[in-house]
């Protein structure tokens, strides 16, 4: 039975509700593969009986009988397991069920052969051990409880001389076995605790980092990597209230790409959204740490610049305009020549974010109707 502590610890994630075909196979695999190294634990106890009848201390066929008892249990889960009956429980394993069912296979033994009980309540060890990794704290009261009156049956019920041979040569070898084989399955169980602690932090790590990276993709725009529509405004709310509360100044500036409609016709729509990642690589570059810059729609750009003065946002803006104009736009396409025109507004007192991107609009407007390539303020 011991064998049951041979589970991998990649195999305890339960997977939720509908998992894939792809996973009903791995964990089928891995059933089949647990089961059989029970099958496997339960031929090597009986080989320990054999020793033990061999010597005299039990009769002969206890040993196979204990070997049929937990074969058939190995079976009759395979069954189970290969008709899909485990995938209808949160516990894939049934690790519970079959933890009961070994330790009234040991109960049962030792009342049979108590001439060599000892070996067979060590194994309650080992299944306990073992049903405590994957039941829960309900379950594993259940399995506990189930144990204790078994064993309260067995040694308060009855007379059984409940033992562990120790006469002869032999005995001895074989009573050793049983003591190595039950330490050396506890170590292993202990191991596995680790290992499944270490697997849990890991996946642990790796489930926050995902989530991580899913709160930046919705927080950011597919194409410039700079911030989408949702997220920029939500930035523009909270400079906002934070410039009323400290009493600082917040200017905004809304940019737009000059003739970027006959960049997408003239150069082709994959050449205009090299132009939009590029222009927001050079944004980013060129901004302070504390400023936040968004698309705030098609080739219309929001730019946020906390504790700045109308006057100190404009040369900011007339800065960003002179750097993306002198860049080599030919390397996209010969002749090629990109330009902004922006529109700054600077917070006044109890302004609404709706009353203030207005002003930076009509500002922008103002910039475009003299001619693009210019910053307007409102």
């Amino acid at each position: 039975m011991a064998a049951s502590s041979f589970v991998n610890p990649a195999d305890l994630d339960s997977v939720g509700s509908q998992p894939a075909a792809k996973a009903l196979a791995r964990r089928a695999k891995q059933r089949r593969q647990i089961l059989v190294m029970i099958g496997v634990s339960y031929l090597i106890d009986a080989g320990v009986l054999l020793l033990y009848a061999h010597a005299g201390s039990i009769p002969l066929m206890i040993a196979p009988a204990y070997a049929a008892s937990g074969l058939t249990l190995v079976i009759f889960s395979i069954l189970l397991s290969e008709f899909g009956f485990n995938e209808r429980f949160k516990d894939h394993y049934l690790v519970a069920p079959q933890a009961t069912v070994c330790m009234l296979i040991a109960l049962a033994f030792t009342y049979i052969a108590p001439e060599v009980g000892g070996m067979f309540l060590c194994t309650l060890f080992i299944v306990f051990s073992f049903s405590s990794l994957r039941s829960t704290p309900a379950q594993t009261m259940a399995i506990w409880t189930a144990m204790t009156i078994g064993l309260a049956g067995l040694f308060l019920l009855t007379d059984k001389p409940v033992s562990m041979p120790h006469g002869g040569h032999l005995e001895r070898f074989a009573t050793l076995l049983v003591f190595v084989l039950t330490i050396g399955r506890c170590m292993f169980l202990g191991m596995f605790s680790s290992s499944l602690k270490q697997s849990l932090y890991q996946s642990g790590l790796k489930l926050k980092e995902a989530y991580k990276r899913i709160e930046e993709l919705a927080e950011l725009d597919e194409l410039t990597g700079s911030y989408n529509r949702r997220c920029i405004m939500r930035m523009l709310d909270e400079e906002i209230t934070r410039a009323g509360r400290n009493g600082t100044p917040c200017s905004i500036a809304l940019i737009d790409l000059d003739w970027f409609k006959r960049i997408n016709d003239g150069f082709g729509h994959p050449t205009g959204d090299e132009v939009l990642r590029t222009f927001a690589i050079t944004m980013f570059a060129n901004i302070r740490g504390i400023d936040r810059f968004g698309r705030y729609g098609g080739e219309e750009f929001l730019l946020v610049l906390p504790d700045m003065s109308t006057e100190n946002a404009v040369r900011t803006l007339d800065r960003l305009r002179a750097i993306i104009a002198d860049l080599d736009w030919s390397a996209f396409s010969p002749n090629m020549s990109v330009t902004i025109s922006a529109g700054v507004s600077t917070l006044k007192p109890e302004e609404t974010p709706d009353t203030f991107l207005a002003r930076a609009d009509c500002a922008l407007y103002d910039a475009k109707a003299r001619g693009r390539n210019r910053i307007a303020s409102a």
